[in-house]
């Protein structure tokens, strides 16, 4: 297992500089020149953009611009915002904890609804509480995630008045009003996943306690609850470890419809904003701390299974 975590570990460095190179390959195919859309009223005047490119480096070649860039990233500098003119590395310090809450919100909420669902609708299988966890399922799956925001603003915000309905908290601000402002967003968030993890779950189940080792357990004398889930829910965790560290990495990279209609400053709204500005250098920025969240929540993925299964501590 050490030697697998070592190899995972030495991949993050090529990783990241794969996914530098195809972000910023990428983003050249995008329509329009960020000169004229940072010249705003003077774009009709060719030595205004001619500054601005070189201020920018583009007036170089492609190689040029990425080494010039990339060999800043190496030494700590994300570069500075185009649009607002602010370094990215603060620009993304004071999103991401917004983003890294109402992910870890979001995900806490699907896993308490998701498995303990799938766990119930693969005991009851083809019975009643299988049905209903099949059919809430599908209900998650297929609810818009803007519809049922909007929804439940109207429910929890307009009509009860129970919770705010929009804007975000620092928590080292008001930890209880934080926790008002996003509990909303995370559930839409986490609904969706919640119906992913428990249809896995569910699968994931039904294979575990069909095995011989279940069997075995029952027929040592060992109680429904422990068999189920000491021996067949620890084995079935195994692949529902990875779709959630997956899924856990797609909540962090931002979530563009919640954020917008919660008005949350998390990283999906800058994102947004940045591609629409043509603000490369802070698309760049959040892209590789993105897939430096990914690697690190795979590797995490890793070390579970060792939690989960002792018998790979061997391997």
């Amino acid at each position: 297992m050490k030697s697998h975590l070592g190899s995972r570990l030495a991949q993050i460095v090529p990783t990241l500089l794969l996914v530098s190179v195809l972000v910023f390959c990428l983003q050249q195919l995008m329509p329009g020149d960020p000169a004229v859309v940072l010249a705003g009223e003077e774009r009709g005047d060719p030595q205004v953009l001619a500054q601005i490119r070189a201020e920018l480096w583009l007036d170089r070649s492609l190689p040029v611009q990425y080494l010039h860039w990339i060999g800043n990233v190496l030494r700590g500098n994300l570069g500075q915002s185009w649009h607002i003119r602010q370094p990215v590395a603060q620009l993304i310090a004071e999103k991401l904890p917004v983003t890294l809450q109402l992910g870890a919100m979001a995900f806490v909420i699907a896993v308490a609804i998701g498995v303990p669902m799938g766990v119930i609708a693969a005991v009851h299988r083809n019975r009643f509480w299988d049905y209903v966890a099949n059919a809430i399922g599908l209900a998650g799956l297929s609810t818009p995630t803007f519809w049922l925001g909007i929804m439940l603003i109207l429910l929890l915000s307009v009509d009860l008045g129970w919770l705010p309905p929009s804007g975000y908290v620092s928590l080292t601000e008001d930890w209880v009003q934080s926790l008002a402002t996003t509990i909303m967003p995370a559930f839409v968030l986490g609904n969706a996943i919640a119906a992913i993890l428990m249809r896995h779950t569910r699968s994931a189940m039904l294979t575990a306690l069909d095995q011989d080792y279940v069997r075995t357990a029952r027929a040592k004398g060992l109680t429904e609850w422990r068999v189920l889930i000491w021996h067949a829910l620890r084995n079935a965790l195994m692949p529902v470890i990875t779709l959630g560290a997956l899924e856990l990495g797609t909540l962090l990279s931002g979530a563009v419809l919640t954020e917008q209609v919660f008005s949350i400053p998390g990283f999906g709204k800058m994102v947004v904003d940045a591609v629409f500005n043509r603000d490369y250098p802070v698309v760049q920025g959040v892209v590789l701390v993105t897939a430096f969240l990914y690697v690190v929540l795979n590797l995490l993925a890793d070390m579970l299974y060792v939690i989960v299964n002792p018998r790979l501590r061997g391997s």
